[in-house]
């Protein structure tokens, strides 16, 4: 389920606009409109969380998604692996 006031979930439905870098069924990543590093990429679910406190064992392939995607895209992106989970 998507929350329509949560950023995340307007960019991953295309109502927000975002520099996209991928996309599946499960997740979509983007640059970051205010990056704190060169290159700055955003994982986000495409579901709603409010917070990682809301995620369950159901999840758990989820979340291992992620990870398996930002570090795919830093490797493309040319970078060592370097991930932060929240």
């Amino acid at each position: 389920m998507l929350d329509h006031g949560c950023i995340f979930c307007n960019i991953v439905t295309g109502k927000a606009p975002s520099r996209n870098i991928y996309r599946d069924d499960q997740v979509t990543a983007f640059y970051d409109i205010h990056p704190v590093t060169p290159v700055h990429i955003l994982v986000v679910p495409n579901k709603h969380f409010s917070s990682i406190n809301e995620s369950s064992e159901l999840e758990e392939e989820l979340l291992g998604h992620m990870l398996v995607v930002a570090k795919k895209l830093a490797l493309q992106e040319g970078l060592q692996t370097v991930v932060t989970a929240w």
